[in-house]
């Protein structure tokens, strides 16, 4: 299951699975795009491991890097409590 975090003005969707046993959480981001349909890369906490990275300059991805570092506490709080509509 992946649960909403964030939505960025250029309509860029950022989520993120629940806690896995392993204790990882998966974190999606995905842009939509005239070319490619949507552009997307896959970030697992917590060791900031990205991979299937398509269609992201290297500063878009600069960017979502440091996004996600700066939020990545929350997002794995959030995915313990089934994202963060469930959170009180």
């Amino acid at each position: 299951m992946m649960y909403p975090y964030m939505t960025l003005n250029d309509d860029t969707e950022i989520t993120h699975s629940e806690r896995k046993p392993d204790g990882s959480v998966k974190v999606y981001i995905e842009t939509p795009d005239e070319k490619v349909c949507f552009r997307h890369a896959t970030c697992w906490l917590p060791e900031y491991r990205w991979e299937d990275i398509v269609a992201y300059t290297d500063a878009e991805m600069e960017y979502f890097k440091k996004l996600i570092r700066n939020n990545a506490h929350l997002i794995i709080e959030f995915s313990q409590e089934g994202g963060i509509t469930n959170y009180c």
